[in-house]
């Protein structure tokens, strides 16, 4: 019998501390305790690839571009997000490594720096939605507005934070790498939802400014991949309709008509919750046999035994 594949998006919360002066040393500290979760799905016999976020990260390094404008040009913000794929991928497959090897399974882990083609026609181009850099108060985001020209926004209650242009995935450069690669290797791929790239006439590919919604492009993978279980975790231990308000209710099993129901009904925020239940429910409406879950890092084993986390089916 076949191993089991899974596609497995990680939030920002297993990427960095959270603190406003987090840096790359504290970076890997997270990563460090974030492997060692993941490292338990390998042990229960899991084929696995690994989507990450990148939205504090690219956005830190474009503040430090443009920080240094007088003396150097400021990268373009495709190449940020190809830095930040980069050095978050490899301290994902450092610690990774290490982990696995304490484990006694001597699996490779491999990066693979990831473009993915987005439509030059989609309308998020010109409504800027997914937050990227730090947050900030509204005095210090007002200033990057009338400064920079930045699309600025409030996030979730939990400050100011820049928005860049957040297209739809339509397409993974490099899945036949990773698809040639899957069967020996746990795969760091679509880091940041990918390096969006518009194809010219001729299929030639050239960067864009925007950052893909990591859930998306996770789900994009596990889809093209044949992936069984699609696992998306967060920072919340469940989806939840009435978040933080009264009447609020963990939900721990959700069908696909369930959830589009309740994002119809405004129970899902546009910068956090939406786009994991949208992209969770596209891929399960793929093949009625698979299922996706949404769960915090900590809870990982309990919800792939049903114990823990919400678990999105078809009906």
């Amino acid at each position: 019998m076949r191993n089991r594949k899974i596609v497995i998006a990680l939030g920002g919360n297993a990427l960095q501390s959270g603190r406003d002066d987090s840096t790359a040393e504290s970076q890997l500290d997270v990563v460090k305790k974030t492997c060692e979760y993941i490292s338990e799905i390998s042990m229960q016999g899991y084929e696995m690839a690994v989507v990450h976020g990148n939205g504090p990260q690219v956005g830190r390094i474009l503040l430090a571009s443009e920080a240094a404008n007088d003396l150097t040009p400021a990268m373009p913000f495709d190449v940020c997000g190809a830095m930040s794929q980069g050095y978050i991928g490899y301290h994902i497959q450092q610690r990774l490594r290490c982990s696995l090897k304490k484990k006694d399974l001597d699996i490779p882990v491999a990066t693979v720096l990831t473009q993915v083609v987005v439509d030059r026609d989609d309308p998020a181009f010109s409504e800027p939605t997914k937050p990227v850099g730090p947050f900030l108060s509204e005095e210090e985001a007002r200033k990057l507005e009338k400064e920079r020209g930045y699309s600025v926004k409030e996030d979730a209650g939990r400050g100011w934070r820049r928005v860049v242009a957040s297209p739809m995935p339509k397409r993974i450069v490099e899945l036949d790498s990773v698809r040639r690669l899957w069967d020996s290797t746990i795969v760091v791929t679509c880091g940041g939802g990918g390096i969006p790239v518009l194809e010219e006439d001729g299929g030639e590919l050239k960067g864009t400014a925007a950052v893909i919604d990591k859930d998306y492009a996770a789900g994009l993978l596990a889809e093209e991949i044949g992936a069984d279980i699609f696992m998306i975790l967060t920072e919340v231990e469940q989806v939840a309709v009435n978040f933080n308000r009264p009447g609020h209710r963990n939900i721990s099993r959700m069908t696909v008509s369930e959830a589009k129901r309740y994002a119809v009904e405004g129970h899902f925020a546009a910068g956090s919750m939406l786009p994991k239940v949208m992209a969770a429910v596209k891929f399960v409406e793929t093949d009625c046999r698979k299922y996706a879950i949404i769960a915090s890092l900590n809870k990982v084993r309990e919800a792939l035994r049903g114990k823990a986390g919400t678990k999105i089916v078809h009906g």
